[in-house]
């Protein structure tokens, strides 16, 4: 009931929020003091990675927030990210370097799947931590990931699973247990591995391209380019009522365009890319044939100026007259300070070139990031559009002139992703790590060592029996540890035991005890099933009595099946001559004749292999059943070869 409580987190949004880690309970006005103080820091501290940014929907903002339903004061906010995942995951690392370097405040973030940190290392989380009992428990503190650990005993460190800590006692004991309440290090290391490559990632992230656009969009781009992502937005999510405004281009003519350089994220450079569109005739924008060698910048620059366009007409021009100055934000002036004593100038000279705009970088970030998180209604993109154009001047000729000067644009080879990639990058994702299938590339000797390592027969049986015999609750099936990671093995002493207690041999008949897992208690046990034995024979004999109905209701099975054609379907070991065969397939005998015939038993891994291939050829190379099973199961079979 606690988690239908909570608030309601949209599907492409994430929320975080910084706690102080010692607040002071009796002075909720020096609390609040200090979390103003550390906002101006934290918004300088983490400025230069953030000015040059370009965000999906939503940048990163923290606001303060009071003490409210015994939660602490504290500073959070909630970013939309949109179809750009990778915004999530850049706030994920920011909240790292906060923690890391404000060492008084321990970070919380989620999404509309809860905790999603715990996500990327599931296959590492301890039985007790789920859903349910991670309420409260997962921080990001001192850079590292920390979590409250279980308490089974009274004494011991941590908090008990059946119980919810409040955010206050969490962050007590993460305070005064930081080492145990640390998450361990295959856990740490899951999460490390996600956030593997920034800050460089982000300029990776980034893909240049040319782009034949009018020359105000041109002069926008270059003096704040966060704008490029609610013109992509406007023109991949239009309507028919959008693309009125785009019959005539009053503010964006399409003869003053010009050729040159925009820098997308790859998320935008793809979303307007792979859009298929064709313009107004009215609208004055002719493309050159496909074959022209500028046809991509013309159908780019084409479908940005759709998106600004599109920007303007749902301006309110009015409003834009009203907006108050950066300057009258009480916030600003601690926050330049900041930036100042943090070298976020660069030593230049106030009034230079490179000074303002870096200045102007910064007012955008702060516009962005405080002004329209207090004020939402007051960040309109169309009315920042008309006021850079209001204030810019430049002139046509010299961006022309600038075209023979541009740099080379970036490869779009990664957006065609082949199989072998595709399945490496779900391998990744699915915690696993890359197989051989996928890391042997070249030479004929190695994909035959390939196949015969990657796609062994005796692996698919192997992995079924040990998916089969692994011991799940009632929340579902799992995954052997085994088969994500360790190599399969066979201990023929082990089955044998097992077999004949199956079986029902008269030394060791099966005990429910058998099934139980084994994490836990595995001596207490063995000691409780030994007392059983030795002081209630009755309850073996009833045991042993059940295992012989049982066995009897099988054979009783086995002889009437025998006269259908269900035994077709089957191989069977130690099979007589082809003509006893067809004997037994042609003509029904008597049930006195098939009492007396010796039933051969089934090849069973015969069996199983043909059925998971038959079940793998019927998918046609989709997904399926079969093939999403063995896959989980850490197993790889080739594609089928057999065009027939």
């Amino acid at each position: 009931m606690d988690a239908l409580r909570r608030p309601a987190i949209q599907e492409d949004a994430v929320r975080y929020k910084l706690f102080l880690v010692q607040p002071d309970p009796s002075d909720a006005e020096a609390n609040e003091k200090s979390l103003q103080q550390l906002l101006e820091n934290i918004l300088a501290e983490i400025a230069p990675l953030l000015v040059q940014y370009i965000w999906q929907h939503q940048p990163f903002n923290l606001t303060y927030h009071p003490e409210e339903g015994g939660e602490p004061a504290h500073l959070g906010g909630v970013t939309v990210f949109g179809d750009n995942v990778e915004d999530e995951w850049f706030i994920v690392y920011l909240l790292k370097c906060i923690t890391r370097t404000f060492k008084e405040v321990a970070a919380v973030v989620n999404d509309n799947d809860g905790q999603f940190l715990l996500i990327e290392a599931a296959e590492h989380l301890p039985k007790w931590l789920d859903p349910d009992s991670s309420e409260n428990r997962v921080f990001l503190y001192q850079g590292e990931l920390h979590i409250l650990p279980n308490r089974l005993h009274p004494g011991e460190i941590g908090w008990p699973k059946d119980s919810v800590p409040t955010v206050g006692q969490a962050l007590e004991m993460l305070h005064l247990h930081t080492e145990h309440c640390l998450a361990r290090k295959p856990i740490c290391s899951a999460l490390a591995r996600r956030l593997d490559g920034y800050p460089d990632k982000i300029q990776q992230n980034f893909h240049h391209a040319h782009c034949y656009i009018p020359a105000g969009i041109a002069v926008v781009l270059s003096r704040s380019p966060d704008l490029l992502a609610p013109a992509v937005s406007a023109f991949y999510l239009r309507d028919p009522l959008d693309l009125q405004a785009c019959r005539t281009f009053r503010t964006f003519p399409p003869d003053t365009r010009v050729m040159t350089s925009v820098k997308f994220t790859r998320c935008l450079y793809a979303q307007l890319n792979q859009q298929s569109f064709i313009p107004d005739r009215r609208s004055g924008f002719a493309l050159p044939p496909r074959t022209h060698p500028q046809y991509r910048a013309h159908e780019l620059g084409m479908k940005l100026a759709h998106g600004f366009e599109i920007l303007c007409s749902k301006s309110g021009q009015s409003s834009s007259a009203q907006e108050p100055s950066v300057s009258s934000n009480p916030l600003w002036r601690g926050f330049l300070d900041s930036l100042k004593n943090n070298g976020y100038f660069k030593a230049e000279l106030e009034g230079s070139a490179r000074y303002k705009d870096l200045m102007m970088s910064a007012e955008n970030f702060f516009k962005q990031s405080i002004t329209s998180t207090h004020r939402p209604d007051i960040y309109i993109p169309g009315d920042e559009v008309f006021k850079i154009l209001k204030d810019a001047s430049y002139s046509s000729e010299d961006l022309k002139q600038q075209e023979a000067h541009l740099p080379p644009e970036d490869s779009d080879a990664w957006l065609d992703i082949s199989p072998q990639e595709l399945e490496r990058l779900l391998e990744e994702r699915g915690g696993r790590g890359v197989s051989d299938s996928t890391r042997k590339t070249v030479g004929a000797e190695n994909e035959e060592q390939e196949e015969e390592t990657g796609y062994s027969l005796v692996a698919v049986t192997q992995g079924m029996k040990s998916f089969i015999n692994a011991m799940s609750s009632h929340e579902g099936a799992e995954i052997p540890r085994s088969c994500l990671s360790d190599p399969f093995n066979f201990d023929p002493e082990a089955v044998t035991s097992a077999l004949d207690r199956l079986l029902g041999n008269k030394d060791d008949e099966l005990d429910s005890d058998d099934f139980e897992d084994d994490d836990d208690g595995d001596e207490e046990d063995n000691e409780n099933k030994d007392e059983k034995v030795q002081n209630d024979e009755s309850v073996e004999q009833t045991g042993a009595e059940t295992l012989e109905s049982l066995r009897k209701y099988m054979d009783e099975m086995d002889q009437e099946l025998q006269s259908t054609n269900i035994g077709k379907s089957f191989t069977q070991t130690n099979k007589v001559g082809n003509k006893s065969d067809t004997t037994k397939s042609t003509s029904v005998t008597a049930d006195s004749e098939l009492a007396e015939e010796e039933i051969q038993p089934l090849d069973v891994d015969l069996n199983l292999v043909t059925n998971l291939l038959e079940s793998l050829a019927s998918q046609a190379g989709l997904a399926g059943p079969a093939s999403n099973l063995l896959q989980s199961l850490g197993i790889h079979i080739p594609p089928d070869a057999d065009k027939s």
